[in-house]
Formats: C-alpha cells, sequence, structure tokens
C-alpha cells in the first residue's frame, strides 16, 4: 500500500535537514583526491561539494529518495537498484526492490546487509549520522540535491554516470530538454499569468524564491507570485495570502489539499475558476516525472483545442 505523508511536512523536512547535512560536510573526513584513487575507484564531486569514492564499477545501489528512484530507472539503471524506501512507487518495478525504511528512518542494518557500492540521498533524506555510519562501512554515500529544472536534468546524468549508463541518461535527457523546448515554443508570446503554486491548504505552504517550482511555473508560461518570498517553502499568513490575489492557483494534490486556502475565496483565481490541480507526486519529486507537472502546468494555463483533454 502506498504511504501517504503530507507533501508539506516532506518538503519541510527537506529543508531543515539540509542544514545538518552541510554541518556533516564540514566535518566529515575528505576522501582521497582523483589522483590517490586507486585503479578500481573513480572520485565524483557531489551536491555538498564533497569527494565521494565510489567504483568504477557500480553494481549495487541503494535510493533514500523517491525521486532518485525514478532517475535511477529513468536512465537504464534499474537493474542495479538493490534498495529503496517505502514511498518510491514509481515506475512499479521500483515496488519489486527491497524496502530499508522512509527516507527519514532508514533501516541501517538493512542498508548494510545489502552491501551497495553507493547509496543515493537527497538533502531531504539524511542526518549526520546517517551518513557517518555508513562512511565507517566504506560505503559511499552520494548526494544530489536538484533545486532548479537544469540541475534536475543534470543529475540524471550524474546518475547515469554513476550507474554506468551515461549513454542512456544522455538519450532520456535530451529528449527531457527537447520536451520543455516545446513547452516554451507553446507558450511564447502568450500572456503570462500570474500563478500561486499552494503545497498544503491548512497550514497555507507553497514555492518560495528558493524553490524549483516557481522556475516550472515559468516555463509552463505563468508567472508565480510568490518567486520573491524568502525562503523554499513558507507558510504564508492568512494577510500576506490575501494579498496576492493571484490569476490561477495551482493545487498540489494530495491528501488534505484539495481546495483553495480560505484566504483566496474572493481571488480572481476563485471568480474565474481558474484552479488546477496536479498530482504532488509530479511537484515533489524533482525528476524526470517533473517535466510531465511541467506539461499539466502549460496546458492548464494556455490551454489549446488539442491538448485541453488530459
Amino acid at each position: 500500500m502506498k504511504q501517504v505523508r503530507p507533501f508539506y511536512l516532506n518538503l519541510f523536512a527537506a529543508f531543515a535537514v539540509s542544514l545538518l547535512l552541510l554541518a556533516a560536510n564540514a566535518c566529515a573526513p575528505r576522501p582521497a583526491a582523483d589522483a590517490d584513487a586507486g585503479t578500481d575507484t573513480r572520485v565524483i564531486r557531489d551536491a555538498l561539494g564533497r569527494d565521494v569514492v565510489i567504483p568504477r564499477d557500480v553494481r549495487r545501489v541503494v535510493s533514500l529518495a523517491p525521486n532518485l528512484t525514478e532517475m535511477i530507472f529513468a536512465v537504464g539503471g534499474g537493474s542495479k537498484l538493490v534498495g529503496d524506501t517505502t514511498y518510491c512507487d514509481f515506475p512499479a518495478a521500483a515496488n519489486d526492490v527491497q524496502k530499508i525504511g522512509d527516507t527519514m528512518n532508514p533501516n541501517m542494518e538493512a542498508i548494510i546487509a545489502l552491501h551497495p557500492d553507493v547509496v543515493l540521498i537527497s538533502t531531504a533524506s539524511q542526518i549526520e549520522a546517517f551518513m557517518r555510519t555508513l562512511a565507517e562501512r566504506n560505503i559511499a554515500v552520494y548526494v544530489i540535491d536538484a533545486r532548479s529544472v537544469e540541475e534536475v536534468l543534470n543529475g540524471m546524468l550524474t546518475v547515469g554516470e554513476i550507474v554506468g549508463t551515461r549513454p542512456e541518461a544522455e538519450k532520456a535527457v535530451s529528449a527531457l530538454r527537447e520536451r520543455l523546448a516545446n513547452v516554451r515554443s507553446g507558450v511564447d508570446g502568450e500572456k503570462k499569468m500570474r500563478v500561486f503554486v499552494q503545497i498544503s491548504k491548512e497550514p497555507l505552504f507553497t514555492a518560495g524564491r528558493d524553490a524549483y517550482l516557481n522556475e516550472a511555473v515559468e516555463i509552463a508560461g505563468g508567472l508565480s507570485v510568490t518567486s520573491d518570498v524568502p525562503g523554499a517553502y513558507p507558510n504564508l499568513s492568512r494577510e500576506t495570502a490575501l494579498k496576492l490575489d493571484p490569476e490561477a492557483i495551482v493545487i498540489s494534490d494530495n491528501e488534505g489539499n484539495h481546495e483553495p486556502n480560505s484566504a483566496f475565496a474572493n481571488s480572481a483565481a476563485v471568480r474565474s475558476g481558474k484552479i488546477f490541480r496536479v498530482d504532488a507526486d509530479l511537484l515533489a519529486r524533482p525528476g524526470p516525472r517533473l517535466v510531465d507537472a511541467i506539461e499539466i502546468l502549460a496546458r492548464d494555463l494556455h490551454p489549446q483545442p488539442q491538448v485541453q483533454n488530459r
């Protein structure tokens, strides 16, 4: 059964735990430089600026974030995935992979027993103690933290490099870039609607200036009304929300978040009925399906006869 966790809690945890990971990076021992790496190993720098030593031939991978699991499968590395989380449910084959707990509470013993060559995590996933536990057992920990659409695509290329499927990764990323180019071309010249992204209804969380969702809205031909709000996923007061008056509201459709917050009752978006719901997994996971979300947003914000029905 799919485990459901309020989207805003996942995102808030992501922002908070990233600070702990930065602290871990500051005091963790640095791997040897590339020149010191053996012929059977290589060094790749991760999102925290850590030089991570991994085998040249990676055969066993553990993923501790759903978006990373999706990346692994998208670049043709699914056969090397030996462990993932209870939240990793896409593609369907991810459900057949051994589960090692959830993203915030992984089972260390289960991970170690799988003998992975590398464990992939995001800054939404782990804490300092987790990284140290695996490092002490010579298990490589590689952090991929995608905070923009471009970083999502580059993350996929990096995953391909790690698991040895770089050509497949380049092909997959090229296809996604082409789809994004088509979206940009399709909305070029269209009026940019003022958009509010509602991550949760109560409390009211949205996408701040540090969130990749603002860029997703921009690519789809909109303007995020919270792109200047400090932070990644701020909790807005009713007074702040009332002043925004968006022309469209995009709802991250998940448990408890199906309708606009009451603060928007008299907004232009509600008056015109421009309320759009997008599967939370597409918006919450900075992976290959983020392009799906952007295409959906573009069709919602700028409907065309041939793409109105989805």
